[in-house]
């Protein structure tokens, strides 16, 4: 069962924590030990492993299923070395595909996590294939023409439509960065997110995550590379209006990043107010 109730009123008390990153089971670029001593070094006191969770077709950025005993087994070790230093959670990102896979999965329930982020990476093409339109806009862009039949508004229509049907289909407690579609589609197409249909989109998701009384992710992984936050920061005061509970994470896959750009996540957060 999820502890996420419990550590989110932890939470409250403090802004020194990081609920979304990675380890070298999954896409990131360290070993566990070093992204808690790199939390440490940046006065992190609550931190929580969220890799890429395990899934029934080939990625390689997520992590095996065969992984998953051993990756709970270094969080046990490390909450042995560094529990009277820091708090560490046992957490996963998981992506969902649809009714077959996702964050309400039986297998996810099985992995006795401490909380899950729910995630849309992959979006099923017209002809049913699951396409990361994660990564670089590049690459994106070639998704579009060879993939997506240059159809660039189904891309964005099933990536919400898919993030909406995880919110409802329950088992997470955190919605991670709920519009990262924006900005692989901008670079195809500038100016997609002032269209009015794509703002209905994200009122839409907000609408389920407060229906669900879940929790919001700011996701600041691209704000010092790309200059914006997931979700974008034009949709904070959707967030806000409608009472949803958000939580600032870094998205780290490296141990220097740990902090990287929640300062000014904080301080925008605040001028809301």
């Amino acid at each position: 069962m999820s502890r996420f109730k419990e550590i989110y009123d932890e939470l409250r008390s403090t802004r020194r924590y990081n609920l979304h990153s990675h380890t070298q089971f999954c896409d990131g670029h360290a070993p566990m030990q070093q992204m808690v001593e790199g939390a440490i070094a940046a006065g992190i006191t609550h931190y929580g492993f969220s890799p890429h969770s395990p899934l029934p077709i080939q990625s390689p950025c997520n992590m095996s299923a065969c992984d998953v005993p051993a990756y709970a087994a270094e969080v046990e070790r490390l909450r042995d070395v560094y529990g009277h230093r820091i708090r560490l959670y046992k957490s996963m990102e998981v992506d969902y595909l649809g009714p077959q896979w996702g964050p309400a999965s039986d297998a996810v329930a099985s992995y006795g996590l401490d909380y899950v982020i729910g995630s849309v990476h992959f979006v099923p093409s017209q002809d049913g294939r699951f396409i990361d339109t994660d990564g670089p806009s590049e690459r994106f862009a070639g998704y579009v023409a060879t993939e997506f039949h240059n159809d660039l508004r189904y891309v964005v229509d099933t990536f919400f439509s898919q993030t909406i049907a995880m919110i409802e289909a329950g088992g997470l407690d955190i919605v991670g960065h709920f519009d990262k579609i924006g900005l692989n589609t901008s670079f195809v197409q500038p100016g997609i997110e002032d269209e009015p249909w794509y703002g209905r989109h994200i009122a839409g998701v907000v609408d389920a995550i407060a229906a669900a009384g879940i929790t919001a992710e700011i996701n600041t992984k691209a704000c010092a590379r790309r200059g914006r936050f997931f979700p974008a920061s034009r949709w904070w005061p959707l967030l806000k209006k409608a009472g949803v509970p958000v939580v600032v994470n870094s998205d780290a896959h490296d141990p220097a990043l740990t902090d990287a750009s929640r300062p000014e996540a904080f301080n925008l957060l605040d001028s809301l107010r």
